[in-house]
């Protein structure tokens, strides 16, 4: 069998049927076996970074480990911002690109780059196959890595002669990788502590991340927190893991967090963190976060533990396994002084918009959940209505709120909402996307025409980098230094509906608020593929609440003037 059969034949043992990317010169043996395989399914996209945000969506929204396919050299590197994108949030995929032949490696050959090299930094591991015979192993154990401890994008870098080269196909069932034994249990003295330490306290917060979804540990948080009555406060990458609608829930915590959830957080006596790393958006000034409260930190990935803020007492392990353990030995306690605390704050501060005549996001996407009952999956793109969308649609499963967490990628959220509706064909998938960042990957409509793919685009046209312009306002006396990407500050550039129409999609302008809800129903019974809604909203609202660069969370900006 030849190389790139061995690869096809590989993908199927893995249940692959869906391969996103672009051909190229060094990958067409691949394609040619493609072409002759009706068991694989290929989306052509129109750009590389998009397929791989693609194959991320999917991943996440299904939990399985999506492939895309580049050639060499520029499609290779075209990978990198998506790459980095899944590693950041720990995304599990799989990259295969082509490369030169062997024998021209490292001579500057036409498309050649040094790929393995490029993307280190940004995959869990990589490899540069010289050798047929080695093709199905290092795909075997490129789904292993992929998948397993703490999951990631692995990177398969093909030379074509490869491709071409034949030997006997057998696939490997086992992987044995010396010196990769990821731990899963959990000591059990350490949990053993760990319950003595949630037992004793009077105003434990429980803070979850984006680990308890990939761990598919939702349902054994939730049952964590009823039994122990504990406050639960979640990271942008652990929305959906644990219902908004619940008493216990605290919404997000953070820069853009609750006001409720951050003075938890700073008035507690026990932070027990669940698949989370304490990212800067989370803990602002390090030195004064959580002072008074010890840390247990449970997550699989040994090197996250304390690496920002020391941990009392770490757990390494699966979180799905951990919490079973702890739940079952935890007591039950009303905690009533707590919790009235809280219920107080939440009363005084919750999250709210000014609500007037004016035609707000806020109030689009509060209607989106309304119009949707909650049941969709939502994308977003990067900025100030990544925030608003995070904060005024409830998530109340895993696997409904797709971002890019980490890396902070803007033109993620279109590609992505369409690898979703792949993965979940049957669900509504939304994306919701600033000006700014719709028009990073725009010309995946053309993808989406083409392949039916029925997603619908909320573009917040504010006609600003609407988040940098926020932070030039507030903290460089409205200097707002190339953040306006219309004509003018009244002249908006371009008219996403008529952009969308040239494709071949819907296009929907609204302008008014009496126009939203009739508009997002027109979209939504839409079904024959992309819609793109362009709301022209306030140029100058901001996302609150805010706490400002290098403060403690609980220096919290709630103003709406």
């Amino acid at each position: 069998m030849n190389g790139a059969k061995i690869i096809l034949e590989s993908l199927k043992k893995e249940k692959i049927n869906k391969l996103f990317g672009i051909c190229g010169g060094s990958v067409i043996p691949l394609f040619d076996e493609i072409y002759k395989d009706d068991d694989i399914e290929f989306i052509l996209t129109r750009h590389e970074q998009a397929a791989a945000h693609m194959t991320d969506g999917y991943s996440r929204a299904t939990g399985e480990v999506g492939v895309c396919v580049a050639t060499s050299g520029p499609g290779a590197t075209n990978l990198v911002t998506g790459l980095a994108t899944a590693y950041m949030d720990s995304i599990p995929m799989i990259a295969i690109t082509g490369q030169v032949a062997t024998h021209l490696v490292g001579n500057d050959a036409f498309q050649e780059a040094d790929t393995t090299g490029i993307t280190r930094p940004v995959t869990k591991h990589n490899y540069l196959v010289t050798d047929v015979k080695d093709l199905a192993s290092t795909i075997k154990e490129a789904f292993y890595l992929a998948r397993s401890g703490r999951p990631g994008p692995v990177l398969i870098d093909i030379p074509v002669d490869i491709q071409k080269g034949s030997c006997k196909f057998t696939y490997p069932e086992k992987v044995n990788i010396r010196g990769y034994k990821p731990k899963t249990s959990g000591h059990t003295k350490q949990i053993k502590a760990a319950v003595k330490l949630i037992n004793a306290s009077k105003k434990p917060v429980v803070y979850a991340g984006g680990g308890v979804i990939i761990s598919k540990a939702s349902k054994e948080l939730r049952a964590f927190a009823a039994k122990g009555k504990l406050p639960v406060t979640t990271t942008l990458m652990g929305t959906g893991s644990y219902p908004a609608d619940s008493e216990l829930s605290l919404s997000m915590l953070g820069m853009h967090g609750t006001y409720f959830a951050n003075h938890a957080i700073q008035n507690s006596d026990l932070i027990v963190a669940i698949g989370a790393r304490f990212d800067d958006r989370v803990t602002g000034r390090v030195k004064d976060f959580a002072r008074g409260a010890k840390i247990i930190h449970i997550d699989i990935d040994p090197t996250s533990i304390s690496k920002i803020v020391n941990a009392d007492l770490p757990i390494v392990g699966d979180c799905k396994i951990i919490l079973k353990k702890l739940t079952k030995d935890i007591e039950t306690k009303k905690r009533s002084g707590w919790h009235k605390q809280i219920s107080k704050w939440k009363k005084e501060h919750p999250i709210s918009y000014k609500k007037d005549k004016k035609l707000r996001p806020q109030y689009i996407i509060e209607q989106l959940y309304e119009a949707t009952s909650g049941k969709a999956i939502i994308t977003t793109e990067v900025g100030q209505h990544q925030m608003w969308a995070e904060q005024f649609y409830k998530y109340n499963e895993p696997g409904t709120f797709l971002t890019s967490g980490g890396l902070g990628t803007m033109g993620y959220g279109f590609p992505a909402a369409m690898g979703a509706k792949m993965g979940k064909p049957k669900k509504t998938i939304i994306n919701i996307a600033g000006d700014g960042s719709f028009q990073m990957n725009i010309q995946e409509l053309a993808t989406c025409v083409i392949n039916d793919i029925n997603v619908v685009n909320v573009v917040l046209n504010n006609n600003y980098l609407g988040m940098v312009r926020q932070w030039q306002e507030l903290f460089y006396d409205r200097r707002y230094s190339q953040v306006c990407l219309g004509k003018s500050h009244k002249e908006r550039v371009p008219d996403f509906a008529k952009v969308a129409e040239a494709y071949g999609a819907k296009g929907i302008t609204v302008c008014k608020k009496e126009e939203v809800m009739p508009a997002i129903k027109e979209a939504l019974k839409y079904k024959t593929g992309p819609v793109v809604m362009d709301f022209i909203i306030e140029e100058e609202e901001n996302v609150y609440p805010m706490v400002p660069a290098g403060a403690a969370i609980d220096e919290i900006l709630v103003d709406m003037a």
